[in-house]
């Protein structure tokens, strides 16, 4: 018999009561662990020392997490690193083991029962809805929980849900029964399918192989910051292969542009500095942007400024923290551009797009800039 995860430690009498209704503790020869947070795992000490002849699956990433988990009782059980397609034979029936790292944590594995075609996932196709029905088609409508859990748990990872939908997706599971949420055996390939919907790319058949897109923001105070804006499309718009899209954040809804963030090659972020600080619409789109991948996009900031001019330097540091190359120091102009700054902006915008492109003129570079 195998168990596969446990629960959070205060729930642990709970889960042994369930356990002891299905089952002896003598009669666990594995427990097989998905993934290792303390939702899942909370009640692994105990179970080891109830069933200390058990056996321990993990994946091959997790071996250092569950050192850190146990700390000094790893040393009273042995353990099996496993990967994609090793099997453990229960006798008479087969588990096997599928490598899905960063769903949503490094050492994440879903587990396969082959003969009865069912799919321990983890918290992949999870959601928090709770439901003592337990089955889809029992519980109601949790849609909105299936895709929220998503967009804030698997959404910044989505290019690992693609390939671990390349090795679910053949399987066709019967059933699919994740760590969180209702347990799928109503037409569960609707929301393996659903999930590839969400994380494949939405500008792919927009936007050509060869081309970037490029998306500027700004907020303006007093209208400068909007020339500016208007000034530094146009010079990136010169550049062959850039698609540019320029948005005015004043409305203040910053939600929609997230999605465009995350699929956008280059991010460019304009602001005036009030009271020695970045306008709120921006600090706003850009706490939005820890819920998506944004390592390795470009940035770049600009902005007018009456006295001191700090926003600009600001968001650059913001940019940074979200693993945003930013090769160029920003572009500050003080009260009301004149069209020998302007000029200046559309070659700002011209460079920051040489930078997306690959194609700026090599420079030599202050490490202290980047």
């Amino acid at each position: 018999m195998a168990i596969i995860d446990t629960v959070k430690q205060e729930f642990t009498e709970t889960f042994f009561a369930n356990l002891a209704e299905v089952a002896s503790t003598d009669e666990i020869t594995a427990i097989v662990l998905n993934h290792l947070e303390p939702d899942h795992t909370g009640a692994l000490p105990e179970l080891l020392r109830r069933a200390p002849h058990a056996k321990v699956y993990i994946s091959c990433r997790a071996p250092g997490m569950l050192k850190a988990l146990l700390k000094s009782d790893m040393k009273n059980f042995d353990y099996t690193p496993v990967d994609t397609n090793d099997e453990l034979d229960l006798g008479g029936r087969k588990l096997r083991f599928l490598n899905t790292p960063y769903l949503h944590w490094p050492d994440t594995q879903c587990t396969w029962l082959d003969d009865a075609q069912v799919l321990f996932p983890g918290d992949l196709f999870g959601c928090h809805f709770c439901d003592d029905r337990l089955f889809n088609d029992l519980v109601g409508d949790f849609r909105f929980s299936f895709e929220y859990y998503f967009a804030h748990i698997m959404r910044p990872f989505k290019e690992y849900v693609l390939e671990a939908l390349e090795l679910i997706e053949p399987l066709a599971p019967s059933l699919v029964a994740p760590a969180h949420g209702p347990i799928l055996r109503d037409q569960p390939t609707n929301y393996i399918r659903r999930y590839r919907q969400m994380s494949e790319p939405r500008l792919h058949n927009e936007v050509k192989s060869d081309e970037k897109s490029l998306l500027i923001f700004y907020i303006s105070a007093y209208g400068s910051t909007a020339r500016m804006a208007e000034e530094i499309r146009n010079g990136a718009s010169s550049v062959a292969g850039i698609r540019v899209s320029l948005y005015d954040l004043e409305g203040g809804e910053v939600a929609p542009f997230v999605n465009l963030v995350e699929e956008a090659d280059g991010l460019m972020f304009g602001t005036p500095t009030i009271n020695g600080d970045a306008a709120k619409p921006v600090w706003d789109l850009l706490a939005s942007l820890c819920s998506i991948k944004t390592q390795g996009k470009m940035g770049a900031a600009f902005g007018s400024y009456g006295w001191t001019g700090e926003a600009v330097e600001m968001v650059e540091a913001r940019l940074r923290g979200l693993k945003i190359r930013v090769p160029r120091s920003g572009l500050k102009i003080k009260l009301i551009p004149t069209e020998e700054e302007l000029a200046e902006c559309r070659a700002f915008g011209q460079s920051v797009a040489e930078h997306l492109m690959g194609t700026n003129v090599n420079t030599v570079i202050d490490f202290s800039d980047l």
